[in-house]
């Protein structure tokens, strides 16, 4: 590259231009004369008038360096004396925070001593710089609309962890959190900020006031008469709560809003500013004159197509101006305040960006003319600048603003070269580039002009008192549908506003992942590839680190236009090769998982660990794949270890960096995404303590795995990801499941991995939290027709009441008005439908991945878990978080997609290839989920037949060894509306109160499934050994279940019977509730079972139908003794009504028994009939008292002593007519009345028996089996339960080989 000095020299050497007009001579450049012209048009004096032709210098290239070095310093004299220090202010002259000794608490400050950090509860910080006299003023760049008290305090103020800035006397802060000032005492002031926005703080000294204004508006005066006089000095300062952050701007960057008549605190560089205005003016002349040669004239030239055609006359010219501009361009200021806004006025003109090629000429002449480490300096400078500009920007109605600064940012990053150094140096490694592709969302909507934009207003009227939506449709009223209408075209037209937007960040990502310009190294996209690849990397390593971590906020906007941008080329390259995949059928191919090719970090697999999978399916990687394990990788390394190489190898990194300058404590391993958003990596921690927080656990050394580790994502080319001819690339390894069929460019691949991974760290999280605004409009909205319909009722005595009435009308329309215009800005940038059809694009990329992953069979293991978490989560976002604007039903192909993730619901939930509990349990959790709705549950019931009845068989595995609750809950789900009295949605005893979310899976109404249920009854017919073990663990669990809500309910108790004030633990109560959840989810179970499949227990024939029977009667009539007793301890837990404990109640658990009486005792045949009630009448727990409870019928004892009857005092179920229908009332009667008859048959013939002959385990039955070969004996029951789980003898632990009949000698 031709340097300055060589520039010069050139010209010198090769032209020596005649000074003799009369002679004129056509030389390489022009003649004299001309050249003289030129020269004298170009480089104008500071006043812009040009001397008499006869009174000028003549000037050629030899003179010209020393005439532009007098213009240059025409007016520096004047400059000089601006140049000396201001009055009224003390301390250096370059203004940082004083990160030595000016602060309190823990900081994380970054490297260029501007922006902090809160790293503590209440950190504080002051500058180094402070003022006495005058009027100054300093800006603070607001990166997180936390708690932080901003202002000036002075050398006295003493902070701590509880009091900051403006607790002290002489200290003066502005809140925008609380939206108050603080001096001591506080005050309302102001209006509360957010991030992206700029506070200005100003000091009049001279008139003892403070003010502040927020985007260039002025709050007003916050305080006056401040103290003054000897000693009393003013510094910059700042209080911020934990994760909080902000940037500072002293003066080192123009000031974003100034205000005139105060300096900023650091003075602007002026001479330089002189120097770079003027040379940039000879610039714009050269731009604009251009030379006729022909005719031997100057003429104008139209700047926008201007070409350096390679002209030496101009190129020397340029080569003299850019001689002095190269320097300046490294410094920040001159950058923002000199070229930034010369390169923007470029494309104010309009059109599109490519209708500027005068930006790609002036980069070309950087490029050329400049040193390579100015102009990365310069670049670098630039984008910091307009990606600061682009953050910190007001919104404005038409988002001119941000159009703007992407505009350029697209024109810089259009010009091959500076992108490429751009991507390799700055975009990731220094720059939170990802800011680019942002929306904010504004805090305040009058400013951001949404008022014009959207005039009406508009919210759903739907919901009833209970927050669910009302049964009956209302009829809109004609009002109501112009409002509606009005609002919608409001919407549409904020729409088209910010899809401009939008359309700018996919340019700039398309420009980005541009393969095409392998001109001077690697193309683009895969300098991207591997920088996107270390940005997930960062935000997947670091979760617990906010200040690490890209917040959620950026990452969906983020991924939105990643999807736009990757569709985009996918599709083009569909075009090219027609067999290859379009981006409707995308998925990314199972050998990415497991050739290496792809660093998914520590991320999980679903078999476990990768070096785990590598040692246990090697043999199948071969086989399959054709892949072999180097020996070398499997050697055993532990987790800690990794830990530990790790934070070396970043500690090793950070102290190769030069700027990586440690003050009190140890650097960081990556800067504060939340402070300013363009610093480098390195930050600094302070600590009031002076002990680092972040010292490695060992010394620094030399890593070689790591090494290999983190470089072999950077140092991957071209050919390594796409492969050449024999070299598939990232492909490498296809399994003999996986079609022999191009899918797209292999860089296109790892993208979209890149994407899934993404819409997994943070992006769920975040589409979650964003739906509160849509619950405050629909809270706010219940509000104002709560009070509305309040105000209609007040009687017109009682004005006071209906003027308060008014006052509370007015706040909650004023808050719907605000709220339904953030709510619009906030379904166009999130919920809008084209971002809908994103994440169901994604939904179907994991779906069809995860289908070709279980085709390989036991290479499935190698997945990463995040696949399945983001199928199941992206399902859950379009039901839950876009249903208010737009319905998932209408997206393509809805009804295959959701009968697709059945399946793999339906399969996955219990594969042995899946090892991780968490990713189980979500499975098992979103599998639940689905039988609760009817068009889910369809998608179940559509899935292949062989599939949906092993999907029942491992639902009907034992309960031991897993986590049984949640398949408990899926059958319970698809027995629902089909059990004794269990058609309801809520508890009765519930409807009076407003449910928690309507939306609740366990809320939704009974849709039970009869073809699952059918599949259900054939298995447990047909595998003898599958009923008893499952029916066996159930009536376990329910024992446990039973015995332990009982247990609990007894020292809940005890505990509010005693006098003195106490409080039950709300823990301890929530987990009685779930005991008793559990017990009646299990009765539920034991009904449907002995609904679908009785013979299970009253067909004898079956070697454990008759104790399944005992052990059901034994446990039922422990629950109806325990629930129906009078005025026992589960009906005073109950009056009580704890929080908590709201569940827990007569109805649910007593219908839940009665259903499987009346199952066995009416509703079977008559040798059935004979079999259960002999067993339940035998069992010695049973009371005929507590099936006459169920209806009613209390005892003689308790109805003398009671009061006249009420519902509350006595339980029955002839008052709950509207659960239990007539027809299953008269089946409990006539229950009953067998039963009546039965126990007196029963105790009529039943002869005394001696103590001696009962059984002494249960010492309820007499004596009836004998145990091989050890003769002790027990009854029947006794034994072959205990044989279920234990084969040794209850007395002497001998290994039981055979139970025999024993009947008892009639001679003894």
């Amino acid at each position: 590259m031709t340097s300055r000095g060589a520039g010069t020299a050139f010209s010198r050497k090769n032209y020596r231009l005649s000074t003799e007009p009369e002679k004129s001579k056509v030389t390489g450049i022009v003649n004299s004369r001309l050249l003289n012209d030129y020269l004298h048009r170009v480089f104008t004096s500071a006043d812009g008038s040009q001397p008499a032709a006869a009174y000028r210098k003549h000037l050629t290239f030899q003179n010209l360096q020393e005439h532009l070095e007098r213009l240059l310093a025409e007016e520096n004299g004047s400059e000089d004396s601006r140049d000396q220090v201001a009055e009224g202010r003390l301390g250096p002259s370059t203004v940082v925070l004083d990160h030595t000794s000016g602060f309190e608490g823990l900081l994380l400050v970054d490297d260029d001593l501007l922006g902090v950090i809160g790293h503590s509860n209440f950190g504080s910080i002051r500058a180094t710089t402070c003022v006495y006299k005058g009027k100054w003023i300093y800006e603070v760049l607001i990166s997180s609309q936390g708690l932080m008290q901003i202002g000036w305090c002075t050398l006295n103020c003493r902070f701590n962890q509880e009091e900051g800035v403006g607790d002290t006397p002489d200290s003066y802060a502005y809140d925008g959190n609380r939206v108050r000032k603080w001096n001591v005492t506080t005050t309302n002031y102001g209006k509360s900020w957010a991030a992206g926005d700029i506070v200005s703080c100003l000091i009049d000294l001279d008139e003892g006031t403070i003010a502040f204004c927020l985007n260039g508006i002025s709050l007003g005066t916050a305080f006056d008469n401040i103290t003054r006089g000897a000693g009393m000095a003013y510094f910059p300062a700042i209080s911020l709560s934990f994760k909080e952050s902000v940037a500072f701007n002293f003066g080192s960057r123009p000031l974003r809003y100034p205000v005139e008549g105060y300096r900023p605190l650091q003075d602007p560089p002026v001479a330089d500013l002189v120097k770079a205005r003027k040379l940039l003016g000879y610039l714009k002349n050269v731009i604009h004159i251009g030379i006729d040669v022909t005719e031997g004239k100057l003429v104008e030239k139209d700047t926008s197509m201007w070409q350096l055609q390679g002209e030496p006359t101009v190129l020397i010219t340029l080569a003299h101006i850019f001689n002095y501009f190269s320097p300046l361009m490294c410094k920040v200021y001159l950058v923002e305040d000199v070229l930034m806004t010369f390169l923007l006025s470029i494309l104010e003109r309009g059109g599109a960006v490519e209708a500027h090629p005068l930006i790609q000429q002036l980069l070309d002449l950087m490029w050329l003319l400049m040193e390579e480490y100015e102009v990365h300096e310069c670049l670098k400078q630039l984008l910091m600048s307009l990606l600061r500009a682009y953050r910190f920007s007001p919104i404005i109605p038409d988002l001119g603003l941000q159009i703007h600064y992407l505009r350029l940012t697209i024109a810089v990053l259009k010009h091959e070269k500076s992108r490429k150094y751009l991507l390799s140096n700055v975009l990731f490694d220094v720059l939170r580039s990802v800011v680019f592709f942002y929306i904010k969302s504004p805090l305040r909507v009058e400013e951001a002009g949404l008022q014009e934009l959207i005039p009406t207003t508009w919210w759903p009227n739907r919901f009833t008192k209970e927050g669910k939506e009302s049964k009956e449709v209302k009829e809109e009223s004609a009002e109501e549908r112009l409002r509606r209408r009005a609002y919608e075209r409001g919407c549409q037209r904020l729409k088209k506003r910010i899809e401009v937007v939008e359309g700018l960040q996919v340019q700039i990502l398309k420009l980005l992942l541009n393969n095409k310009d392998r001109g001077g190294g690697e193309a683009s996209r895969y300098i991207f590839l591997n920088k996107f690849r270390k940005f997930l990397q960062e935000n997947a390593s670091n979760r617990g680190n906010l200040a690490v971590l890209c917040p959620p906020e950026y990452m969906v906007c983020f991924l939105h236009r990643l999807i736009a941008a990757l569709r985009y080329f996918w599709d083009g390259h569909k075009t090219k090769t027609p067999a290859s995949l379009s981006s409707e059928e995308a998925y990314v191919p199972p050998q990415l998982f497991y050739n290496g090719k792809v660093d998914y970090f520590d991320l999980q697999r679903l078999g476990g660990l990768l070096s785990h999978l590598k040692k246990t399916l090697k043999d199948d990687l071969a086989a399959k794949a054709n892949i072999l394990i180097d020996p070398a990788e499997l050697q055993a390394v532990t987790m800690d270890d990794l830990d530990e190489d790790e934070e070396s190898a970043t500690s090793a990194a950070q102290s190769q960096r030069p700027s990586a300058a440690l003050a009190i404590g140890g650097a960081l391993a990556r800067p504060a995404w939340l402070s300013s958003p363009t610093l480098g990596r390195a930050n600094r921690f302070l600590s009031t303590a002076a002990v680092s927080l972040m010292n490695p656990r060992r010394p620094l050394g030399t890593l070689e795995k790591i090494k290999v580790l983190t470089l072999r994502v950077e140092q991957r080319t071209r050919e390594d990801i796409e492969g050449t001819h024999g070299n598939e690339g990232l492909l490498l390894g296809r399994p003999p499941e996986e079609p022999d069929q191009p899918i797209t460019e292999n860089s296109l691949l790892e993208v979209l991995d890149g994407i899934v991974m993404m819409y997994n760290l943070s992006v769920h999280q975040q589409l979650g939290k964003m739906v509160g605004v849509s619950d405050d409009v629909n809270e706010y909205a219940m509000a104002l027709k709560d009070t509305e319909e309040k105000i209609s009722r007040c009687p017109k005595r009682r004005r006071d009441i209906h003027e308060e009435l008014l006052k509370s009308q007015k706040v909650f329309s004023e808050k719907l008005n605000h709220l339904s215009r953030r709510l619009a800005w906030i379904n166009v940038t999130i919920y809008s439908k084209e971002k809908m059809q994103d994440i169901y694009w994604l939904l179907r990329v994991c779906i069809r991945t995860i289908e070709h992953g279980d085709r390989t069979g036991s290479l499935f293991a190698f997945m990463p878990e995040f696949y399945l978490s983001v199928a199941m989560n992206s399902y859950s976002a379009l039901k839950n978080y876009f249903s208010p604007v737009n319905s998932m039903e209408e997206l393509p192909g809805y009804e295959e997609t959701l009968m697709r993730l059945a399946a793999i619901l339906a399969k996955h939930f219990a594969d042995s290839r899946i090892v991780g509990t968490d990713i189980r349990d979500s499975l098992m959790q979103a599998l639940a989920s689905y039988v609760c709705y009817p068009h889910s549950l369809r998608a179940v019931e559509r899935i292949p037949e062989e599939q949906r009845i092993s999907m029942m068989k491992n639902l009907l595995a034992p309960y031991e060894q897993r986590p049984w609750a949640q398949t408990n809950w899926i059958l319970v789900r698809l027995w629902r509306g089909c059990g004794f009295g269990y058609r309801y949605t809520r508890l009765p005893h519930l409807l009076k109160t407003k449910p928690e979310d309507a939306s609740l899976p366990s809320l939704q109404k009974p849709c039970p499934s009869t073809l699952l249920q059918r599949h259900m009854a054939d298995l447990l017919r047909s595998d003898r050994d599958l009923a008893p073990s499952f029916l066996n663990s159930v009536l376990n669990q329910l024992n446990w279940a039973f015995s332990e809500f009982i247990g609990m309910i007894q020292e809940i108790q005890q505990a509010a019977e005693r006098l003195e004030r106490n409080f039950v633990d709300s823990r301890q109560l929530k987990v009685c509730a779930t005991c008793f959840d559990l017990s009646v989810s299990l009765l539920r179970v034991l009904e449907m079972t002995v609904t679908l499949a009785p013979e299970i227990f009253l067909d004898w024939n079956r070697p454990s139908s008759e104790l399944l029977l005992r052990r059901l009667a034994q446990l039922l009539n422990q629950v109806l003794n325990r629930v129906t007793a009078e005025r026992n301890l589960f009906d005073r837990v109950v009056n009580l009504r704890l929080p908590g404990l709201e569940s827990v109640d007569h109805y649910p658990i007593l219908v839940a028994v009665t259903g499987i009486l009346v199952r066995l005792l009416v509703d079977t045949d008559v040798q059935g009939t004979e079999r259960a009630t002999a067993v339940l009448l035998a069992d010695p727990c049973f009371q005929l008292r507590s099936i006459q409870y169920l209806l009613g019928h209390a005892e003689p004892s308790a109805l003398a002593a009671a009061a006249p009857a009420t519902d509350k005092r006595h339980f029955s179920l002839h008052t709950y007519t509207e659960y239990i229908s007539t027809e299953e009332l008269a089946k409990v009667e006539k229950m009953l009345n067998h039963l009546s008859e039965e126990s007196k048959q029963a105790a009529a013939t039943t002869l005394p028996t001696s103590e001696e002959d009962l059984c002494p385990i249960c010492y309820a039955h007499p004596i009836s089996a004998i145990f091989k070969p050890c003769s002790h004996k027990s009854c029947k029951a006794c034994i072959n339960q205990h044989l279920m789980n234990n084969k040794d003898c209850f007395f002497c632990k001998a290994t039981i080989t055979g139970v025999d009949d024993f009947t008892k000698p009639a001679s003894s």
